[in-house]
C-alpha cells in the first residue's frame, strides 16, 4: 500500500474539540453489507446490532500521566510516563547491596530534554523524586522513583491526562476522556470508539440480546505517530500490552463456536481479537486460563480478518496505522468514499468526534477456521 492512499484533505474545523453531550448523541454512519450507507445517531446503535452479537470492549483506563517536574536547578520539565519497566533490567543503576530496595522504573518522555543527563534528579510535588537512568533518544528516558512509593499514585494525585495534540483545550471534566467502563489503568490514550457508550445504552443493548466481553489493551502514545514510510507495510508499529481474562476468552470462543458475530469496539479491541486468532488462543483446546502479552500486529489492506465480524470505530487521522486497519476491514475505496461523504456532511473527526459502524461486504469478509 502506498502512503498517499492514507491521505485525505479535510477542514480543520471538523476536528472535534469537545465530546458530544450526552455521549451517545454523536452521529453514527453505518456502512452496510450491501454497500450502501446510513446516517443516524449513536443512541440508535442497538437497532443496528443483532441479538446474539457480542460487543468486544477495551476496558483500559487512561493514566493521568502528564506531570510537571522541576530540575534541581529550578527549571521546569514536563514528564509523560509511557509504560512501566521491569525493575530488574533498569540500566544506569549501581548494584548496591544485595536486597537493596529500588523504586518503580518507567519509560517516560521528558521535555525539554536537551540539558538532562543520566543521574539527574527531577522533583515532583509532595516530595516525590525521579532519577534519570538512561536516555533512549528523542526525549525518552528510563526513570526511577523512590523505593516503596507508587508512581501511579503520584500521577493520580498530580497528573493530567495526555490528550492528543489536536485537542487544544483540556476538558472541564477529565472523565469525558475515559470510557464509562474503563477499569484497568495503563493507557496513554483513550480507546476512543468506546467514549460514545453510556450506561443506559449498554443496558438497552443487553435487553436486545447483545452480549458484552471486555479485553484490555493499553494504548501507547505512538498511536498518534504518523506513518512516514512510502510503503505502508514497512512501518514498524509500536508494541502494546494486552490481557484477556478467562471468562472473556470463554465468551469470545463461545460466540465464535455458535456462529455469532464479534463486534470490535474500536481498533484496539480489533487488534486484540486478531492477535488471539493469530496466536491460536481462540481454539478451545489450546488455553484454559487468562492470556496476555504484547502485540505489534500491524493490520493493513490485504489482511484476512479471522475474528472481527463488524467494526465500530471513529474517523481517524490521515497517515495513521488505525486508518490503515479500518481500510483493511472496510476496503480502501469504500472507506475513502465514506470519508468524502462524512466531510461533505460535516461529521466531526478524531477522538471526540463521530462514529462509524462497518459491516463488511461479502467480498471483504473471508471466514477462516480458528
Amino acid at each position: 500500500m502506498r502512503l498517499e492512499e492514507l491521505d485525505f484533505d479535510f477542514p480543520e474545523e471538523l476536528i472535534a474539540q469537545q465530546p458530544a453531550e450526552p455521549r451517545d448523541s454523536c452521529r453514527l454512519m453505518h456502512l452496510r453489507a450491501d454497500g450502501s450507507r446510513g446516517h443516524g445517531v449513536f443512541s440508535e446503535l442497538p437497532g443496528l446490532l443483532r441479538a446474539g452479537d457480542t460487543l468486544v470492549f477495551n476496558d483500559s483506563r487512561v493514566l493521568p500521566a502528564r506531570v510537571q517536574a522541576r530540575k534541581e536547578t529550578g527549571g521546569e520539565v514536563e514528564v509523560l510516563f509511557l509504560r512501566p519497566l521491569d525493575g530488574t533490567s533498569v540500566p544506569g543503576r549501581s548494584p548496591g547491596t544485595p536486597g537493596e530496595p529500588h523504586g518503580e522504573s518507567w519509560e517516560a518522555l521528558a521535555r525539554p530534554s536537551h540539558r538532562l543527563r543520566p543521574g539527574h534528579e527531577l522533583l515532583l510535588g509532595e516530595g516525590e523524586k525521579l532519577v534519570l537512568r538512561e536516555s533512549l533518544g528523542e526525549g525518552r528516558w528510563v526513570v526511577e522513583g523512590l523505593p516503596g512509593r507508587s508512581l501511579v499514585a503520584a500521577m493520580e494525585a498530580q497528573g493530567r491526562l495526555p490528550l492528543p495534540p489536536y485537542i487544544k483545550t483540556y476538558p472541564a471534566d477529565p472523565e469525558s476522556y475515559q470510557t464509562v467502563y474503563a477499569r484497568v489503568l495503563g493507557s496513554a490514550a483513550a480507546p476512543t470508539a468506546g467514549l460514545h457508550f453510556t450506561p443506559g445504552l449498554l443496558e438497552r443493548s443487553a435487553e436486545k440480546g447483545v452480549r458484552s466481553a471486555f479485553v484490555t489493551l493499553h494504548v501507547g502514545l505512538d498511536t498518534f505517530r504518523p506513518i512516514r514510510e512510502d510503503t505502508v507495510e514497512e512501518h514498524r508499529i509500536h508494541r502494546e500490552t494486552y490481557s484477556v481474562r478467562a471468562d472473556a476468552l470463554r465468551q469470545i470462543r463461545e460466540a465464535r463456536g455458535a456462529g455469532r458475530r464479534l463486534v470490535a469496539v474500536g481498533t484496539t479491541a480489533a487488534r486484540v481479537l486478531e492477535t488471539l486468532a493469530r496466536t491460536g488462543a481462540l481454539r478451545a483446546e489450546t488455553v484454559t486460563g487468562p492470556v496476555g502479552g504484547s502485540t505489534d500486529i500491524f493490520i493493513t489492506p490485504g489482511h484476512r480478518f479471522q475474528a472481527v465480524d463488524a467494526l465500530l470505530t471513529n474517523f481517524h487521522l490521515p497517515r495513521s496505522s488505525v486508518l490503515a486497519l479500518t481500510m483493511a476491514f472496510a476496503g480502501v475505496d469504500r472507506l475513502r468514499e465514506a470519508y468524502r461523504e462524512a466531510i461533505a456532511l460535516r461529521y466531526r473527526f478524531f477522538s471526540f468526534g463521530d462514529a462509524m459502524l462497518i459491516d463488511p461486504t461479502d467480498e471483504e469478509r473471508g471466514d477462516e477456521d480458528l
